[in-house]
């Protein structure tokens, strides 16, 4: 007998009564589902799929906050040979509307609670003709049908695939930092080779138990997960990120595994000694920090909380896929890197006029070659082929390399501030501002200057208990950084807008001090 080709269908058989989710809410609420019931629902989805008339290749968007049923829709799409689409639930109804007419998207399942949001798009997204809502009632998105009553006696087997030569899909939308957001288009599922060597080198394991740490619309919370469930794990489900119901759920599931952007991390190495100690956090082996860089400061912290063995990094993109890694022990003796270059990833950087750089320890834009790289922008494959430098691709990040291969990013290219011809790195002041012992949170910009074309502007969240000044922060600058890095001012708020990845929404805080000035970029 042949191995079935779809993976979700093979653990089913392989280990149907083994838990393969666990939705667990603060409320109370714990749903389990086994892999034989799991495979049989995302069955029933894919026959839906097929019944709504979408055929292989066609685009369809998932909304909602991590629940069996956005997992499940995810192996439907694949298991029916679409394009499955993320949408941000985040996002204002303009930019909602946006994605989903961009992709070309002809079926919505949304989460009931963001059914208000489909229902106000409607009318900007005539190409949709399908509006499934889960997890609550259909009547908030006018048109729509419950899912429930829609998969309610399909079968629960597999469907035939509709045509031998078409390949599954997804599509993420870029997060936007700098503009209007793309469509990185991906074709499968990955290159198996290059998945197994990453798995190996991580050491993940077949009994690991995976919590997922953040939205699952975003590339890497959902790409872990995928990861996880390849292996036939346990997974956790968080339908909302809170930091106390986060170690909650470590020590109730002993959790092994899990991937997460700096922000969920720093509000859980902020909360109160008295209420970390709470929860068993032993547990925890593989916690694999990306999606935006995590300060060495926030590294310290975390390791003073969790196993010190415990830490990875690696550097990647929604459109790249994992190009460095970083393992546990180095991560104390080289503060800054996110590792050396992933399993079958070749790596390169390139100055301004396009040469090679060679030497270490001199910056470039980084590039990468690998099997896992995305298929193009959709509708943009002009941003595709600009982003390209023969067979190596791009998504603007500047670094430089060490004499032992360690990749040390400096920052995004367009983030890069030139004062009077030096060139800035954000990122590295950003990291140097982040160790002071008040300072939450803070990002780090230039604005406009007249003497030196621009300056310095650092913004600061402190801690509620300890108020500093812009003297306090541009001194503390002063002793940890070169003269011509320092802030030359300061601004305070509660809160910096970041993606729902965790990056810094830059293009928000710079508009202000730009917006009369013609060179400004979004």
């Amino acid at each position: 007998m042949s191995p079935p080709a779809d993976l979700l269908t093979g653990l089913a058989e392989a280990q149907p009564e083994k838990i393969a989710l666990i939705d667990d809410r603060p409320s109370g609420d714990v749903v389990k589902v086994n892999f034989a019931d799991f495979e049989a629902e995302a069955n029933r989805l894919a026959h839906a799929l097929r019944a709504a008339g979408l055929r292989p290749g066609d685009k369809m968007v998932w909304c909602g906050q991590n629940s069996l049923r956005v997992v499940a829709l995810m192996h439907a799409a694949r298991k029916a040979q679409l394009t499955a689409v993320p949408l941000n639930y985040r996002l204002t109804p303009d930019e909602a509307a946006y994605v989903v007419d961009n992709c070309d998207a002809a079926l919505v399942a949304v989460d009931a609670e963001f059914g208000e949001l489909i229902d106000r798009i409607a009318p900007k997204t005539p190409k949709v003709h399908t509006r499934w809502v889960f997890d609550g009632d259909a009547a908030v998105c006018s048109g729509a049908r419950a899912l429930d009553a829609v998969v309610e006696g399909l079968p629960t087997t597999p469907p035939d695939p509709a045509e031998a030569d078409t390949t599954a899909a997804t599509m993420i939308y870029t997060s936007g930092t700098t503009g209007k957001p793309k469509g990185a288009l991906r074709h499968g599922s990955g290159d198996p080779e290059q998945m197994a060597a990453l798995m190996t080198l991580i050491g993940y394991q077949p009994d690991d138990i995976y919590l997922t740490t953040g939205p699952l619309y975003h590339s890497g919370p959902s790409g872990f997960m995928a990861l996880a469930q390849a292996l036939g794990n346990t997974v956790i489900l968080q339908r909302k990120f809170n930091p106390e119901d986060w170690l909650r759920l470590v020590d109730r599931y002993q959790v092994t595994s899990t991937f997460s952007a700096p922000t969920p991390i720093r509000l859980v190495c902020n909360l109160p000694d008295e209420v970390k100690a709470r929860y068993d956090r032993s547990t925890m082996q593989r916690m694999v920090a990306n999606a935006a860089p995590w300060s060495f400061a926030l590294k310290e912290a975390y390791l003073a909380d969790f196993p010190e063995e415990s830490l990875f990094e690696v550097y990647g993109s929604t459109e790249l896929g994992v190009n460095t890694v970083m393992l546990p022990k180095d991560q104390r003796r080289k503060p800054g890197s996110c590792g050396q270059a992933s399993p079958f990833v070749e790596l390169a950087l390139f100055d301004d006029d396009g040469n090679r750089v060679t030497e270490p320890n001199v910056p470039g834009e980084l590039f990468a070659r690998s099997r896992s790289v995305f298929t193009t922008y959709y509708k943009a494959d002009e941003k595709y082929q600009e982003d390209k430098r023969g067979p190596f691709h791009t998504v603007g990040d500047v670094a430089y390399i060490d004499e032992e291969g360690f990749v040390f990013i400096c920052d995004r290219k367009k983030d890069m501030i030139i004062s009077g011809g030096m060139n800035i790195y954000p990122a590295e002041i950003e990291g140097a501002l982040e160790r002071h012992p008040a300072i939450i949170d803070v990002a780090v910009f230039g604005i406009p200057s007249e003497d030196w074309g621009e300056s310095v502007h650092a913004v600061v969240v402190h801690r509620e208990a300890q108020p500093v000044s812009e003297g306090d922060v541009i001194a503390y600058a002063r002793e940890h950084l070169a003269s011509y890095k320092i802030p030359r001012s300061v601004s305070f708020v509660s809160e910096i807008p970041r993606t729902g990845s965790g990056k810094i929404l830059k293009r928000v805080l710079r508009e202000p001090y730009w917006k009369d000035h013609g060179s400004f970029v979004a």
